[in-house]
């Protein structure tokens, strides 16, 4: 089961965290994985590993919110079968504390730039005669996060883009979901606390993990399971879902 084999995966923001584990996943279960990344260090490692552990792997350094560049990008790697939009960046701040750059450089990246792939992506699915469309949301998109007005916003736009993309192309045998994570340890968590929580990384990142009912933050594998099991042929009657990967967060924390 979930076998990827024969398949090849676009994975936005592929070099590390939750994109990471997923391109290491999809290559195991048998996927030719092409990594998109900004930073050539990451994409290049995730790529040896990949290739290290006997899978196949290509790395394309592209910035998602420049259009021109994603097109190039998606024309190199022609068809393909799956499209994962992971890329995305964080911001804190409240509505009248973010101010108009940090604003668009967030939605530039995380819903300007899915946008980009999916515009480019689509026009190849339609040549595979078919795939899958997975966006990365957030439970900030189903949920009030305190301090997390810009991010939220884009992650609701993710969730509202998945919809409207599984709605316009099910005739076209493609189809759209969205997983919403809540807190995941990877490097981003760790440089956080690192640069706003110096010396008491340990126990920020004790209360963080508590403030998920199940007591701990996701590992990037977990969501990276999710993910796999949503791109392969096992879920190919589900389309135009959001599917919370939260420990319980917006469920049991009343």
């Amino acid at each position: 089961m979930f076998s990827l084999a024969n398949r090849i995966a676009v994975i936005t923001g592929g070099g590390s965290g939750i994109g990471r584990a997923m391109g290491l996943l999809f290559a195991k279960q048998g996927a030719t994985v092409h990594i998109i990344e900004q930073h050539a260090d990451n994409a290049d490692a995730t790529g040896d590993e990949i290739k290290t552990a006997g899978g196949r792997a290509f790395v394309h350094l592209c910035n998602v919110a420049k259009k021109k560049e994603v097109a190039a990008t998606f024309n190199k790697i022609g068809s393909h079968h799956i499209l994962v939009n992971n890329a995305g960046i964080a911001h804190i701040g409240k509505a009248d504390n973010t101010n108009e750059e940090d604003f668009d450089k967030v939605m530039s990246i995380n819903v300007k730039g899915s946008y980009n792939c999916v515009f480019a992506s689509i026009p190849h699915l339609r040549k595979a005669g078919g795939g899958c469309i997975l966006n990365v949301a957030s439970i900030g998109a189903l949920v009030g996060l305190s301090d997390r007005f810009a991010y939220s916003t884009s992650k609701g736009a993710i969730k509202a883009m998945t919809m409207s993309i599984a709605r316009d192309y099910i005739s076209e045998n493609i189809r759209c979901n969205s997983i919403s994570p809540a807190r995941v340890h990877t490097p981003f968590v760790d440089g956080f606390l690192k640069s706003n929580y110096p010396g008491r990384e340990a126990e920020m990142f004790k209360k963080l993990s508590q403030s998920q009912p199940i007591g701990r933050m996701a590992e990037p594998d977990e969501i990276a399971a999710l993910a796999l099991y949503l791109c392969s042929s096992e879920a190919g009657f589900i389309t135009g879902c959001d599917y919370p990967i939260d420990g319980g967060f917006t469920t049991l924390n009343n």
